[in-house]
This record gives structure tokens, sequence and C-alpha cells, in this order.
């Protein structure tokens, strides 16, 4: 396959297709800023106005003074740029070769995605605290049971919507295993409209409020400590561009090669739009 023949453009939007498909905590996050950030090291400042006093007003009476605005400044950073590089020997039938480059891509795609999975997954550790009563922490991780495994999502959706978080979109990220006992659940079954499919056909399903996902990311210290995040799309900000896809022939050999740059960065903007809870499995 002839260099020339290789379009840059057609092959990261294909890239772009398979880095969509791999993710999981990708799904749970907002890209109100993808616009905005294109290169490593941008940042935007993100502003949130504090509350502002409502006072009673009289009729023909005075009001007080303008009141200086207060707000919290949140930053979100590209701050990550993680690359691909491989190549393919002209040794290689051609024929065969654009099959293998698709392969290398896809692979490429999946390998990009899980490293951007893990790193939204970590961005837990800025939770409120006030959103991990009840959920267990470090010190005392909570082993959930089927029998009470559902009261562990009422409390994090009690905690959200103390925090004034809204009830619609509200989403939970749990491991394999947690999962399982969801659908060995009696409480879930029968507590939840959705319960019959989910333990017919073993697809996600929701539970207490939440659109429940299913990921291999979920934080853990070696197979303990499970961080199972529930929240709210507005909690998280993500922002990622595929900045460079290259075709190439290195000098010191007979090759087709292709490089690629992936830049992005996330950032929690609201502390109490995420619950947090602190698992091991029983």
């Amino acid at each position: 396959m002839a260099i020339d023949n290789f379009i840059p453009e057609v092959w990261a939007d294909r890239l772009k297709v398979h880095l969509d498909k791999s993710l999981v905590y990708g799904m749970i996050v907002n890209r109100d800023y993808q616009s905005e950030l294109i290169s490593y090291g941008d940042t935007v400042n993100i502003n949130q106005v504090e509350n502002l006093t409502i006072g009673d007003y009289t009729k023909n009476g005075a009001i007080s003074a303008p009141e200086t605005l207060v707000g919290n400044q949140t930053q979100l950073v590209i701050d990550t740029a993680k690359y691909f590089n491989f190549e393919i020997d002209d040794i290689d039938q051609a024929q065969t070769k654009p099959k293998v480059m698709d392969a290398a891509m896809q692979r490429a795609a999946y390998g990009l995605g899980d490293e951007k999975d893990q790193y939204i997954a970590a961005l837990y550790t800025g939770v409120a605290a006030a959103n991990i009563v009840g959920l267990g922490n470090d010190t005392t991780p909570v082993v959930p049971v089927a029998t009470d495994i559902y009261n562990y999502f009422t409390q994090a959706g009690m905690l959200l919507t103390e925090a004034n978080v809204p009830t619609v979109g509200r989403w939970a990220v749990i491991p394999a295993w947690m999962y399982k006992m969801l659908q060995d659940s009696g409480e879930f079954t029968a507590d939840t409209s959705m319960g019959d499919g989910v333990k017919v056909n073993g697809m996600i399903g929701r539970v207490a409020g939440f659109d429940v996902l299913v990921s291999n990311n979920v934080p853990n210290t070696t197979g303990t400590k499970y961080k199972i995040m529930f929240g709210t799309k507005e909690a998280i900000s993500f922002a990622d561009q595929i900045n460079s896809v290259e075709a190439y022939s290195p000098e010191a050999s007979f090759s087709d090669a292709a490089k690629g740059l992936d830049v992005y960065g996330g950032v929690l903007v609201h502390d109490n739009g995420i619950a947090v809870m602190t698992a091991n499995k029983a």
C-alpha cells in the first residue's frame, strides 16, 4: 500500500468512532468546554456565581446597595497526552495490509480509550465529605450483600437529593461483581420496574433512579476498596482532542507507519454532584 493512499483525515474519523465505543466513564461526563480546549496545556476557567441575598421590598421604600458578586472558580486543564506509534513492514502482502492497518487502529483506539476511562474514574477523589456518609471509606469500607445492596443505592440517592442534585439523568458505575449482586437481589427485582428484564436478559437497567453502567475500570486497591461513583453529568467536565494522526515512512526500514496524539483533561466541577461508595467484595 503506497503511503500516498493513506488518508489521515479518514483514519482520524475512524479512530474517534472506536474511542466512543470503548468508553464507559466517558458517557457520564459533560463536554461543555470541548470546543474551547484543543491543545496540551490549554486551560479554561469555569466560574460559578454564589447565592445572592434576597431581600423584602416595601412599596416606596429604598433597596440596599448592589451586592458584589462572589464566585468559585474551577480550572479545566488539558494536562494529559497519550500517543500510539506502529509500523507495518512492506514485506506483508499489499492486499492484507489494509486489514492489518484497520485492526491496529482499532487496538490503538481501544488503548487510548481505556486510558481516558481510567483517568475519568480517578476524579472521584474530590467528592464532598457529606456525600460519602453511610457509604464506607478507606478505613471502613462497606461489604454489601444481595440483601442490602439496594439500600446503598437509596442512600446515595438521598445524599445527592440533599445536595440539590437533579433526579433526572443520574448514573452509577459499578464493577461486574456488584452487578451480579444486583441481579441476585430479591429487593432489586421487586422494587424496580426494570428488575425482571435485567434478571432475564442481563442488560444494564435502572436501580433506585440510577442508570447503571458496568466497568472493569472501577478504581480499587488490590481488589478491595472499590470506588463506586453515583452522580450526574453536570458533576464532571471532560475535554479531549485527537491532535494528530499521521502516516509516514520510517527511514531505517521498508514499512508504512502511523502515529497519533490524543490530549485530554477533566475536572470534578461540583464536589457534591457525585456520591462515592467504598466497598469490598464479599
